[in-house]
């Protein structure tokens, strides 16, 4: 039985199975609604007599650990569990090095695995975690936040924060199997499934103005629950899926993914990790308006498709500008200094993602880093 027909068994068929082609270390992303209940027989078809350690922060373990431990129980799988406090600030030096010893301290072997059962805060530092100990674990990520479904649980990026920026200390270490349980996001925050709703947005913006298009007249039943969350989770992993494998490494293609990231991930450093005032979704949403309006200042844009895509984030509840953060932010030139330490730099030059219309983004090398700090003086002063 192939392993998406064990999948279908397993799971009576509901569900959408999309799959990373990484040759041998290739791995399912399979995604529905009630796939946590089935989740034990799920990783048991893929790791057999496996024990393993699930990492959870305290707000999901508190929503869904017992069940998936049930699960677990079920399919006759070991396994510990161990909470870390919820938010950015746990991808930290402090909890990899905590949760290393605890997973060491557990007794598992390299033939064992380590589940991340959460958010992209856990994924991160949980898929770091595998990556270090015994120098390498098996891995499984059950997201449980809609911006874990559709991004962060698929790729293998992972990693923690520095004072000098977001993710800058990690590995690439692919999963073994992704289970993305849709029915899980009706426990979410609305300001959460907004932010992770940024990141499906930016499937179409990037690269599929059809698939954006469809958002603009879905959205709200993506929100509700219905069967278009089920698809617009699977169109957005669909995308990823192809695109890492073609640049797992991202020494390529793979960087387009990183849309609004540049400018996202400089208004997070700039908050402090914040999440009162900005979580990363919203970032994203911000980051992708100014990587849309800084288009529109280059010439590349114009004004029409910016309009439209504004008109679609803000129609969501989504912010779309950096007078939208709370609170006092940093001048032009700070923010010019944390993208000089992202990782998408090279030999100093600055890389963005920019765009020629919606669905047309591409890698920019060597922009002006004159150009960026005039536009963004501008901005900070609207």
């Amino acid at each position: 039985m192939t392993d998406t027909a064990t999948a279908r068994a397993l799971t009576g068929g509901d569900e959408q199975t999309v799959r990373v082609e990484l040759g041998q270390r290739g791995y399912d992303i399979r995604i529905g609604r009630g796939v946590l209940e089935t989740a034990g027989a799920q990783i048991a078809a893929v790791l057999p007599g496996a024990r393993l350690a699930v990492i959870a922060d305290e707000t999901v373990a508190s929503l869904h650990l017992e069940a998936f431990a049930d699960s677990l129980d079920r399919a006759g799988l070991r396994h510990t569990a161990i909470t870390v406090p919820p938010g950015e600030s746990t991808k930290c030096m402090r909890e990899f090095e905590r949760l290393c010893d605890e997973v060491l301290a557990a007794r598992l072997e390299r033939g064992d695995a380590i589940v991340a059962l959460g958010g992209g805060v856990v994924g991160d530092l949980t898929g770091f975690v595998a990556a270090a100990v015994r120098r390498g674990m098996a891995f499984v990520q059950v997201p449980t936040s809609l911006l874990a479904q559709v991004d962060s649980s698929v790729g293998g990026k992972t990693g923690i924060n520095s004072r000098y920026g977001k993710n800058l200390i990690g590995a690439f270490h692919q999963p073994v199997l992704v289970l993305a349980d849709t029915a899980v996001l009706d426990t979410l925050p609305l300001r959460d499934f907004r932010a992770g709703y940024a990141e499906v947005a930016k499937y179409g913006l990037l690269g599929d103005a059809e698939f954006f298009a469809w958002l603009e007249a879905n959205w709200k039943a993506v929100f509700a629950g219905g069967p278009e969350r089920d698809e617009a989770v699977a169109r957005s992993c669909r995308a990823k899926a192809e695109v890492v494998a073609a640049d797992e490494l991202e020494t390529g293609r793979r960087a387009l993914l990183n849309l609004g990231h540049t400018f996202g991930h400089a208004l997070e450093s700039a908050v402090s990790y914040e999440t009162g005032r900005l979580v990363h979704g919203e970032g994203v949403s911000i980051g992708m308006m100014l990587a849309h309006e800084f288009s529109e200042r280059l010439g590349l844009i114009g004004a029409e498709p910016v309009a439209r895509v504004r008109a679609h984030l803000a129609e969501v509840g989504l912010p779309v500008s950096v007078q939208d953060i709370p609170g006092q932010l940093p001048t032009a030139g700070t923010f010019l200094d944390i993208i000089a330490q992202d990782k998408k730099v090279s030999r100093g030059a600055l890389t963005f993602i920019l765009t020629r219309g919606i669905g047309d983004a591409f890698v920019e090398k060597g922009v002006d880093p004159d150009l960026v700090s005039d536009f963004l003086k501008e901005k900070l002063q609207a």
